[in-house]
Parts: structure tokens; C-alpha cells; sequence
């Protein structure tokens, strides 16, 4: 779990090469830029010390773009715009010179290489400013401000024959997945603004991933139907949809940037469509019926497309996350470039997900992937059942998905069934799903995720006595709010969770400064229902075992949070202890934490369930 795994992400594909992001967990604030020539061997694109990350919105963005090769990137030390090419190394291309913290995202080149579009982000000391900016590639120069004004800003997309940049805007209190507008500027030969149309927007409609194909026709992802699906801008303005799917083409835009689409080179489109929790590769050409692509992957996290080749960050439930290289299609070979585990688990140790349905707060059904234990050397005593770690992932507008985790198999291997919840408010099930949650935080999710224990119980695959609820961030709150509304659960773990949602108010950070508008209501009209939702305000209701772990260095959610629920729970008898690690931020990346972190959750369940006894209530501080 901590020392075998490489992150891999932002996939891109150009001609023969193929690059990707990679973090190495024994280095994990050094993101190394890599390529691969076809069939070559892995190498750095960089050379030291250029690490490459964007920080932008709180939680990153695209941080580099290839125009040939020629590399523009953001480096992880400043977060500047830089730009490298093997013959003149890099060069700096943003100096904010007024001593305002500056951070650029999601650089895209114009076609002819002069400028680099962006999104920039500035802080002052009252308020921090979003604007889409292009910047000259020829060296440090004036910023261009292509539009400002709008809250926050995505990816910008240039036309291929240069000329125009789409794009899209949001504004509080909405996230990009509740409500964003598509735009169009129109540029002169020195790259200033000339018009600026907006090309779709509704009220109630989410847009995403502008592309332009390679005729010049606008594409995008909106939601308008429901479903996060692929539309294109005819000749005659009109907005028509490629391929109507109950599935999901577009994915939340925590990150800035990401990729779930691309073009070929006669126009034919290669998109990944999510349904609960597994992707699919389409193809969908310019004339004719659109087809599934065979790949022995479930899951998608980044798509690339060029000419006849595409690249892809996949996984599948028996195999880890790993840059793929498709050649040959539309009946494609799949090479695996790069991998994240150096030594993969044999099929006799891995669970594979069962997903589940069942019905959920207010009778609506709810999806979740069911892992029962699997060790090939240990089995339990004829006629008992497993534990059961109910897992509730952050977001709360995100997914579990169907890709192999290490998490669940460390556990499963060690004699627990592990469920993971989409509850009401989860992506990749439709805007309607996704919603349920509006108002509802700590309650429709909670419920829910209570709801996936009783049915497995029901179902005798879980033992009524020895079931545990953990989260992540949001999820903190959910397991928590689950823990009051349920006694059934034995113990509640919270990872950097949130306890008390009304201290995140002018606390977090900007894009997510207005969220709570939407999960439980405006503040401060809503005071009182913010106090419903609060685990501290209920905290004599928590009667559950409890462990907290944060990190001392977290944005998002403050460490004080954990500590201060802690100790009202220790004032009442129940047992409770944090664990708080020095320097970590919103999830651990230390490999000796994240060990520290997994040996505390088995001696904390252990002790729990009765197979052992400290008795202790306290805080471990790691530094």
C-alpha cells in the first residue's frame, strides 16, 4: 500500500511519443514529467530539478502541454509556466513581479506555437482572482487577458486554425458540476480579444471539455438530458447530440483539465462513457453506428486520441492503474507503457468487486461494489461471517469505481468484506443521482450508506456485530453522521474528515468557499440546519469508537476539527484517538505515514472488536 505503488496521470499522446505525469511514492512532492517513443523505455522528459504540478483551484490541474517537441509545463517548486526543448533547455515564461502568488493551470499552445493559453490564478490578500490568460511562448513577456471577470475558469480548448479559444466559466455559489456556461473568444493577429459569444448555457445544465475536431466544429459535454453526454455546434449554430446515452462522457472538474474524449484523424470520436462505476470506450464515427471498443479495462481515467493511436491512464479490477498505448483501431491492440505496482497481486489474493444494488433513503435505489474477503491461505471458521468496512468516499461528488484498489485488498485479504457506497450525490450515475444530495449532506449519504450495511447483513454476507463505516474528507461526515444515525456500527474511522461544516465556512479554500451553498444551504440563513449536520454539535449522540487521522498541513479541511471532536468524545467515556501526521496535507503521501496510518486502523479494529483491549484514549502526533 505505501511503497509499491506509482501515481500515474495526465496522459497525452503526440505522434510516436506518449507522456504522462508520474509521482513516485518515495519522492512524492517531485511529479515527474515522462515519455515513451513507441516501444521505447520510459524516460524523463525534464531535466533536474523540474518537477512538474499545478496547484490551481486547490486540488491541480493539467500541468503540462507537448507542441511537437516542445514541452510547456508548470513547474512544481513556483508554479510558473515554463518552456523546454532539448535544445535550449527551459526557459521561464511568467514572472508575476508584483510579489502576488501566482499559479498557472491547464496550459493549452495556440496551433502556431506563439502563445499558451491558460488559467491563472493569483491570491491577494483579500481575495484570490481567477482569469484565462495567454501567454507568449517566445519568452517572459506581457500576459494577454483573454476573459476575467468569472469566478474560476476551465481548460481553455484553440481552434486548430487558430483564432478563437472556447472555454468555460462558473460562478458562486454553483460548482462546475451544477451549473457553467460555454464560451468563444475571437482573437486578432496580436492575440487580443476581438469578441467573446456564449455558445450554450442553461440553469440547470453542466458543461464540460470543449474540443474542437478536426473539420473546426465545436464539441463539448452537457447534461441538459441528464446524462453527461457528447454534443457538437453545426454550421448553422445549432447544438446536436452525437451518441444520446444513459451514461456519463463527462466526469466532476476537481481537476482542471481532464480528458475524457478526443478525435481521430477523419473526425471520428473516441470517448469513454461511465455506467455505476466502469467505463467503456466508444467509438463513434462522423457517419454510421457508434461501437463499443474491446479493452480489458474497466476503467478510464484519461484519454488522449491522435490521428489513428490513442493513450489512455486504465485500470481494470484485477489490474492497477497503468498508461496504455492503443494501436490499430478500431479493433486495437493494447500496450501497457507504464504500470503503477512494479509487482502485481495473483488472482488468488484479489477480490473482485460484486456490484450491488439496493434501495436507499427515500426508497430510491442505490449502487456500490461488493468486495467479500479472499486470502488463498486462510479462510474463516465454518459458519461465521466477515466484518464489514462500509467505505464512504469524498467528493461527495465523486465515485468509487470498479478499478483494482489497494485499500480494499489489504482488507479483504485479511478476512473483511469491504463495501463501497455511491450514495445519493456520488458522479457517474446522472445529474439526477448527483443531486440528491443538494440540501442533504449528512443525511441522503449517511442514510444510505447505512442502508448498504443492512442489506448485506440481510443478505448474510456481513456479521451484524463487528461492522465498521470509515471516509475520506466529506466521507469523514458521512461515516460520522452514519455512526449517530446507526448504533448498529462497532467503530468509525474519519481520514481528514469533516466534522462540523459551518468552520469550513471562509476557511477553505475559494473554489470550495461556496459548495456548502449547495449541500446544505446559504450561510448564515441556514444556521440551524448547519447544526443539525454537525458531528461536534451531536456529538452526545456519538457513541461509536472513534479513530481520526489529519494531517497538520491540510487546506481543505482544518486538523482542529478532528482534535476538538476527539476530545468531547473522551470527556464522555467514548473511546476516541487521533492520530495527527506532521506535514501532511489533505491525504497522506508519506509512505512510513500511510504504514503508521494502516498498523493504527488493524490494532485500532482489533481493539474494537474484541480481539484485543488498550483501552486508551489519546493523540499520536508523527513528525
Amino acid at each position: 500500500m505505501a511503497h509499491g505503488a506509482l501515481g500515474l496521470a495526465h496522459v497525452s499522446i503526440s505522434g510516436s511519443r506518449i507522456h504522462w505525469v508520474e509521482t513516485d511514492p518515495a519522492r512524492p512532492d517531485d511529479p515527474r514529467l515522462m515519455h515513451t517513443d513507441r516501444g521505447g523505455v520510459p524516460c524523463e522528459t525534464l531535466p533536474a530539478p523540474y518537477a512538474v504540478r499545478s496547484g490551481l483551484y486547490g486540488y491541480g490541474a493539467l500541468p503540462y502541454a507537448v507542441h511537437g517537441r516542445t514541452v510547456f509545463f508548470v513547474g512544481a517548486a513556483d508554479q510558473a509556466l515554463y518552456r523546454y526543448d532539448p535544445a535550449g533547455g527551459a526557459l521561464l515564461l511568467t514572472d508575476s513581479g508584483d510579489g502576488v502568488a501566482t499559479c498557472y493551470g491547464a496550459p493549452r499552445p495556440a496551433p502556431d506555437g506563439r502563445y499558451v493559453y491558460c488559467v491563472r490564478e493569483r491570491k491577494f490578500d483579500q481575495e484570490t482572482v481567477h482569469d484565462l490568460v495567454a501567454v507568449p511562448a517566445d519568452g517572459p513577456g506581457p500576459v494577454v487577458v483573454l476573459s476575467a471577470g468569472h469566478d474560476f475558469y476551465g481548460a481553455p480548448e484553440p481552434h486548430p486554425n487558430g483564432g478563437r479559444v472556447a472555454f468555460i466559466t462558473w460562478d458562486h455559489p454553483d460548482m462546475p458540476w451544477d451549473r457553467s456556461t460555454l464560451h468563444e473568444v475571437s482573437l486578432g493577429e496580436d492575440g487580443r480579444v476581438l469578441g467573446d459569444r456564449v455558445v450554450a448555457e442553461r440553469s440547470d445544465e453542466s458543461i464540460t471539455q470543449p474540443r474542437y475536431g478536426p473539420d473546426g466544429r465545436l464539441h463539448f459535454v452537457g447534461d441538459a438530458t441528464g446524462w453527461w453526454n457528447l454534443y457538437r455546434e453545426e454550421t448553422d449554430g445549432r447544438v446536436s447530440p452525437l451518441l444520446p446515452l444513459a451514461a456519463e462522457f463527462g466526469r466532476p472538474d476537481w481537476v482542471c483539465g481532464l480528458q475524457s474524449y478526443g478525435f481521430l484523424q477523419d473526425g471520428t470520436v473516441l470517448a469513454a462513457a461511465r455506467r455505476r462505476g466502469r467505463d467503456q470506450l466508444m467509438r463513434i464515427p462522423v457517419r454510421g453506428p457508434a461501437a463499443a471498443v474491446p479493452l480489458p479495462f474497466d476503467v478510464i481515467d484519461a484519454l488522449s486520441v491522435d490521428t489513428e493511436e490513442a493513450a489512455l491512464v486504465a485500470a481494470s479490477s484485477s489490474r492497477p492503474t497503468a498508461v496504455v498505448h492503443l494501436e490499430g483501431l478500431p479493433g486495437p491492440s493494447a500496450t501497457v507503457v507504464r504500470e503503477s505496482w512494479g509487482r502485481p497481486l495473483g488472482p488468488e489474493w484479489i477480490s473482485e468487486p460484486r456490484p450491488t444494488a439496493f434501495r436507499g433513503s427515500g426508497g430510491r435505489v442505490v449502487h456500490a461494489f461488493h468486495y467479500p474477503p479472499k486470502n488463498p491461505y486462510r479462510t474463516a471458521p465454518p459458519g461465521t461471517l466477515p466484518p464489514l468496512i462500509v467505505s464512504c468516499h469524498g467528493g461527495p461528488t465523486v465515485v468509487a469505481s470498479a478499478s483494482l484498489n489497494r485499500q480494499v485488498q489489504f482488507w479483504t485479504s485479511r478476512g473483511f468484506a469491504v463495501v463501497e457506497v455511491n450514495y445519493g450525490g456520488s458522479s457517474g450515475h446522472g445529474r439526477a443521482y448527483r443531486e440528491r444530495i443538494r440540501g442533504q449532506w449528512g443525511l441522503v449519504d449517511a442514510e444510505d450508506c447505512v442502508a448498504a450495511a443492512r442489506h448485506l447483513v440481510a443478505e448474510g454476507r456481513a456479521d451484524p456485530d463487528r461492522l465498521v463505516i470509515r471516509g475520506l474528507s466529506s466521507g469523514g461526515l458521512t461515516a460520522l453522521s452514519a455512526a449517530i444515525r446507526h448504533t448498529g456500527f462497532a467503530a468509525v474511522i474519519s481520514h481528514s474528515g469533516v466534522t462540523d461544516p459551518a468552520s469550513l465556512v471562509g476557511a477553505t479554500h475559494k473554489m470550495e468557499s461556496r459548495y456548502l451553498d449547495g449541500l446544505i444551504g446559504a450561510w448564515p440563513a441556514e444556521r440551524e440546519r448547519y447544526r443539525e449536520r454537525s458531528v461536534v454539535d451531536n456529538a452526545d449522540r456519538l457513541r461509536t469508537p472513534a479513530l481520526f487521522f489529519h494531517g497538520n498541513a491540510d487546506p481543505i479541511v482544518p486538523m482542529a476539527q478532528a482534535e476538538y471532536l476527539a476530545a468531547r468524545l473522551a470527556e464522555r467515556g467514548v473511546t476516541a484517538r487521533t492520530v495527527v501526521y506532521e506535514g501532511e496535507s489533505h491525504g497522506f503521501r508519506d509512505p512510513s505515514n500511510i504504514s503508521h496510518m494502516v498498523t493504527t486502523e488493524i490494532q485500532f479494529l482489533e481493539s474494537v472488536l474484541g480481539l484485543q483491549d488498550d483501552g486508551e484514549n489519546h493523540t499520536t502526533r508523527i513528525s
